[in-house]
């Protein structure tokens, strides 16, 4: 997954489909999270969070230690904007959306940061050799709305200005998770191996916030069951999730592969669901429906596009 090639060089139609394709296994494993972190127990946040990236980094320095020609992982001339900007988006979305779902009611501040996708769509045209059209953003729009009926259970919000400040950090984080993925498109060039210093960053960041803020309540887990849970959200959605999203959002087709991340909260629901630590409905069922509809949009281009040799 290190390709280098810079943005501005067109991908065959094969290297652009296994990259998008690439960024729908990062949102499968993001299904995982809310079984996985429900199962760690009464694990304090930074804590699950840094013992999560703690497992990410590992994964990923495994994953590189058995590549041929490996390259570097310390960042090359010209590389360490990329590498500071990735650091801190990859710690800066997490730890402000902790810090919202403690501020404001979990089901408005995980709908607000939910916005992170559609903003993927919207910024994409800014990017060189991407372009927004009209199928785009309808797409983007019908998974925000399946993603709002997931998250909502199908019930009215009730926006309380006593939580303006956790509805800020929601939408910061949802800017901050835009901005990182968007960031990363721009820098095609450096390699996804470059996740894993990432991820040992936000491991370190992630110990301080647990001792700083965390570590009178700190609860390790108390049978193989949450060990497991642990370990399990460090291998996939808070491990090697962040490595294939990234080389899916570089090389990939990035509006579908933003618009095809509303398929989370859903995924999500449904392992839940299966799971039986949640009770299906109807909201599920449009919800389905109306993601499945927005992704279909939003892959127009990609049906249509050319092979490019």
């Amino acid at each position: 997954m290190d390709a280098a090639s810079p943005t501005t060089r067109p991908a065959s139609s094969r290297h652009r489909n296994l990259a998008t394709l690439a960024g729908f296994l990062a949102v499968v494993m993001w299904g995982f999270l809310a079984l996985l972190t429900d199962a760690t127990g009464a694990m304090p946040p930074f804590q699950t969070a840094a013992i999560s990236f703690a497992v990410g980094t590992l994964v990923g320095l495994l994953w590189h230690a058995s590549r041929r020609g490996r390259q570097r992982l310390w960042p090359a001339d010209g590389q360490w904007l990329a590498y500071g900007l990735g650091s801190i988006g990859l710690f800066g979305y997490h730890a402000l959306y902790f810090a919202a779902l403690k501020a404001a009611p979990a089901v408005e501040a995980s709908l607000i940061a939910y916005l992170w996708p559609l903003l993927i769509v919207v910024g994409s045209a800014l990017l060189p050799g991407e372009r927004l059209r009209w199928y785009h953003m309808a797409g983007a729009l019908l998974g925000f709305t399946g993603a709002a009926l997931i998250v909502t259970r199908g019930t009215s919000l009730a926006v309380n200005p006593e939580f303006a400040g956790g509805y800020a950090l929601a939408v910061a984080a949802a800017f901050t998770w835009a901005g990182y993925s968007l960031v990363a498109r721009r820098f095609a060039a450096v390699p996804s191996s470059a996740v894993i210093v990432f991820c040992a960053v936000a491991a370190l960041l992630s110990t301080l916030g647990w001792w700083l803020l965390e570590r009178e309540t700190a609860v390790w887990p108390l049978d193989a069951t949450q060990w497991l849970a642990v370990i399990g959200l460090g291998l996939l959605p808070v491990g090697a999730a962040f490595y294939v999203w990234d080389y899916g959002v570089k090389h990939g087709d990035i509006q579908l592969v933003g618009t095809s991340s509303y398929a989370a909260p859903l995924l999500s629901t449904l392992i839940l669901i299966a799971a039986g630590r949640a009770e299906a409905g109807w909201a599920v069922l449009v919800a389905c429906v109306l993601i499945t509809a927005g992704a279909l949009l939003a892959a127009l281009s990609t049906i249509g596009r050319r092979t490019v040799p």
